[in-house]
């Protein structure tokens, strides 16, 4: 498993009952996970304090009870500034797991010794895009919410990257990346984000086991001739990591050579010193 262990401005204080207990920097947030299937004693004091609670509905969705808490605030990762809120079906904006994958993207940019040029891909708020634009790399953020990219904008602004070499796009990733295609475009890094079930800005349905094979195939043609590393993430139920270095073996690794790994994601917890899993990632990286 990839721990996210680096963290200063969060921690996974506790977990169980299908609820994690997390402090987003000054602030302690109880929101549902669907991994936590375990009893909890709720011995953490933050139970009993947290500000912000996010509760599931019966018919679906849910609602946040969080008088106390601010509309928004920051927590830093290292050197990066992040804007986190309260959100719809009970996100904040950031996936603290995926700082493995920020280390892992700046440390092959810093090390590449040459320009490189990231397209991330589904890139929602930014994480991804602000790590490797802080490391120099250029960045071509893409995503079908409008709303998302001026967040992701808004993260880069507070990280001191508002002048970094950032596209920021709005627009359908598919059709995004089949333009860049005929274009004659080519990226060294390709990160991809992409959700379990989803709708572009056209209404375009996209149903991840039915068409993340297709999507990365295409994504694969746009990889430069010296690729640096390619990484696929997947929250999906059931989806292992294992499957994720099947696919990049098949339409990364074969043609460049290079390297597969994957395996969990996974945060540690302060209260049993365990690590609660977080999702799959695949990473394809060249020699």
């Amino acid at each position: 498993m990839w721990i996210a262990d680096q963290w200063k401005d969060y921690a996974l204080l506790d977990c169980g009952g299908g609820e994690k207990l997390e402090r987003w920097g000054g602030h302690v947030l109880v929101r549902p996970d669907p991994q936590a299937i375990w009893e909890c004693a709720h011995e953490h004091p933050g139970w009993k304090r947290a500000e912000g609670r996010y509760f599931r509905s019966s018919e679906g969705g849910g609602h946040w009870e969080k008088d106390r808490l601010p509309a928004q605030w920051q927590v830093k990762y290292r050197d990066l500034t992040f804007q986190v809120k309260p959100m719809n079906f009970k996100h904040t904006g950031l996936f603290p797991e995926q700082a493995v994958n920020w280390d892992f993207a700046r440390e092959r940019i810093g090390r590449a010794g040459r320009p490189v040029r990231v397209l991330n891909l589904f890139a929602y708020t930014g994480g991804a895009t602000v790590a490797c634009a802080a490391a120099g790399a250029q960045v071509c953020h893409v995503d079908a919410a409008k709303g998302m990219v001026g967040w992701a904008r808004e993260n880069a602004r507070a990280s001191g990257l508002e002048d970094a070499p950032v596209r920021w796009i709005v627009d359908d990733c598919a059709k995004f990346a089949e333009r860049e295609i005929r274009r004659g475009k080519t990226y060294d890094a390709i990160i991809l984000d992409p959700p379990s079930y989803g709708r572009g800005p056209g209404g375009e349905v996209w149903k991840l086991e039915n068409d993340l094979f297709p999507f990365l195939k295409l994504c694969a043609r746009l990889l430069s001739e010296r690729p640096l590393f390619v990484i696929l993430n997947s929250y999906t139920t059931g989806l292992a990591p294992s499957v994720l270095g099947y696919m990049l073996h098949l339409l990364v690794a074969r043609k460049h050579g290079g390297r597969v790994d994957c395996d969990e994601l996974g945060l540690p917890v302060e209260q049993t010193g365990l690590c609660l899993p977080c999702g799959a990632t695949g990473r394809w990286y060249g020699a």
